[in-house]
């Protein structure tokens, strides 16, 4: 990547042109910017949605994963033109399965730093629970789209039974709003909230027999989904 001089106003420029960051940053579930949607880490393209103007938000579209979500205009002298576009590497099941140890210890170490729970949080130490297991992944060089249900869509159906490690376990009630990684041997690791969790990155078991967190979240067993290839937004 080459970067061009940090005086570049990426709304001046044209909306077919690609960006990335040099710094993580925020980006917001609308243009009035309150609420955090998910984070970009460092390195990350994205493309600038709307024709230029001068506003205080700017939508864009992250292009590893394809979510579209607004960025602050206050952060534009962080986006820097990209001097090529942004290739996807994909990646079939076989190519896959040897980081999932790697994977595995990604949340586990994440789990050891002081954390807590963070609606949109991507980039850590603070997650939320699809946002741990997407940099779970994306660490190995492995995307997944960043909700959990399009990872729950994105995933191939398997049973409880054929649970292995490094497999995605997802909960809900009317539609899947929780996923965790399965740890093997009946345990899971997520980050959960405050209202039903603990408020950050821990390891629960997959039983109706264990505490009350872990009883809760077996109340609402959706699905289990195996990674067979990489995300090509």
């Amino acid at each position: 990547m080459t970067s061009v001089s940090t005086s570049l106003d990426p709304l001046l420029s044209s909306t077919d042109d690609e960006y990335y960051c040099h710094y993580a940053l925020d980006l917001f579930d609308g243009s009035s910017c309150n609420n955090l949607a998910t984070q970009v880490s460092p390195g990350r393209h994205l493309k600038v949605l709307d024709s230029p103007v001068k506003t205080e938000a700017i939508r864009v579209r992250l292009c590893e994963d394809g979510y579209i979500a607004w960025l602050s205009a206050t952060n534009k002298e962080d986006l820097y033109l990209a001097s090529k576009p942004y290739q996807p590497t994909i990646l079939s099941r076989r190519e896959i399965e040897p980081y999932l140890s790697q994977i595995i210890d990604f949340t586990k170490i994440a789990m050891t730093q002081p954390n807590y729970y963070l609606w949109g949080g991507t980039v850590g130490p603070n997650y939320d629970c699809s946002g741990l297991i997407q940099a779970a992944f994306a660490n190995s060089g492995i995307w997944l789209p960043r909700d959990s249900y399009q990872q729950e869509n994105f995933t191939k159906r398997i049973t409880k039974e054929e649970l292995l490690p490094g497999d995605l376990i997802f909960f809900g009630t009317e539609k899947v709003d929780h996923v965790a990684l399965y740890l093997g041997e009946g345990y899971y690791i997520h980050s959960s909230g405050i209202q039903m969790g603990r408020n950050g990155i821990a390891i629960d078991s997959l039983s109706d027999e264990g505490d009350e967190i872990s009883q809760g979240y077996y109340a609402k067993l959706w699905s289990f989904g195996r990674v067979i290839e990489s995300y090509c937004a």
